[in-house]
């Protein structure tokens, strides 16, 4: 390690050095040409890092002076990343240099720790730009390599036709005649219904009463039997809560063969007779309950 370099300098140094050698160094176009090294001129910056080549006797303002004039050469052909990759590694090795020559390597301006700190910025980005830039190349070699791929051009093998479902559409003519009038049908107004807001009051105890009487002659009948002659929800609603309270009385059975297939009711609470009265009871219990 150069004396008076930190250890973070030098590792930084040969990072990038390892980094333009293995991205291979846009820079390298530009030729350095001093009394003691003459090549690319990242090679010099992995050089110095290597410390088989002394920054101090580097000049520095010379290789600026070149790189001014390389590019002046070149007119509108200028490269962008060619000139950024020269301005940080140019920095580096100013950066090295001035820790070479100053040992105690102590920096009092609050200007030269702003500018350090740019250089590093500068650095990283350089740095992160690279990684972009090789998995973008990565991409269209994978898109290239994807582009000469083709697939399969012949028919399903016989041991896989017997897999395949049978396409049941069901769907006849008229049926499609009656969606697409369903489609182009102008659609109403969308209103928002106060029914609701005037329904009647709904005795469940009525509805009881109802459920007993009709349980008790037929038997046995299935929940859509039972709420048939409902006009409204409300209604139905309250049937249902009718025989949640019957069959907590024990006079009714709820039956159902498998999950979600029909409801069926069975009645257990007697004869057809004491169901009637339970019934005039419960429309009793109601009247009192409206007029109580």
């Amino acid at each position: 390690m150069e004396q008076g370099a930190s250890p973070q300098q030098a590792g930084q140094a040969a990072e990038l050095a390892e980094a333009t050698e293995e991205g291979g160094g846009a820079s390298s176009r530009f030729k350095v040409r001093l009394a003691n090294f003459e090549g690319p001129f990242d090679l010099l910056l992995q050089l110095i890092s290597q410390h088989q080549l002394d920054v101090t006797e580097v000049a520095l303002h010379q290789v600026t002076d070149d790189f001014i004039a390389y590019t002046r050469a070149l007119g509108a052909g200028w490269d962008l990343d060619e000139t950024t990759e020269f301005l940080v590694i140019a920095a580096t090795l100013l950066d090295l240099k001035a820790a070479r020559l100053l040992p105690s390597a102590e920096v009092e301006s609050e200007d030269d720790l702003a500018l350090l700190e740019a250089r590093d910025l500068l650095f990283a980005r350089v740095l992160q730009y690279r990684a972009y830039k090789q998995v973008a190349a990565l991409f269209a070699e994978l898109e290239a390599g994807a582009l000469r791929r083709y697939p399969r051009s012949v028919a399903l093998e016989e041991r896989y036709v017997g897999l395949l479902p049978e396409v049941m559409l069901g769907v006849t003519p008229e049926k499609f005649a009656d969606i697409a009038l369903e489609v182009f049908r102008p659609k109403p107004p969308p209103t928002v219904s106060l029914d609701h807001l005037h329904a009647g009051k709904v005795s469940v105890r009525e509805h009881a009463a109802i459920l007993r009487v009709r349980l008790a002659s037929a038997g046995t009948a299935s929940f859509s039997e039972l709420v048939a002659d409902c006009e409204h929800t409300i209604e139905v609603v309250a049937r249902f809560l009718a025989l949640l309270e019957l069959y907590r009385e024990s006079t009714v059975n709820f039956e159902q063969p498998e999950a979600l297939a029909e409801l069926q009711v069975r009645w257990t609470g007697g004869s057809v007779e004491d169901a009637t009265a339970e019934a005039e009871r419960d429309r009793a219990d109601a009247e009192n309950e409206e007029y109580g």
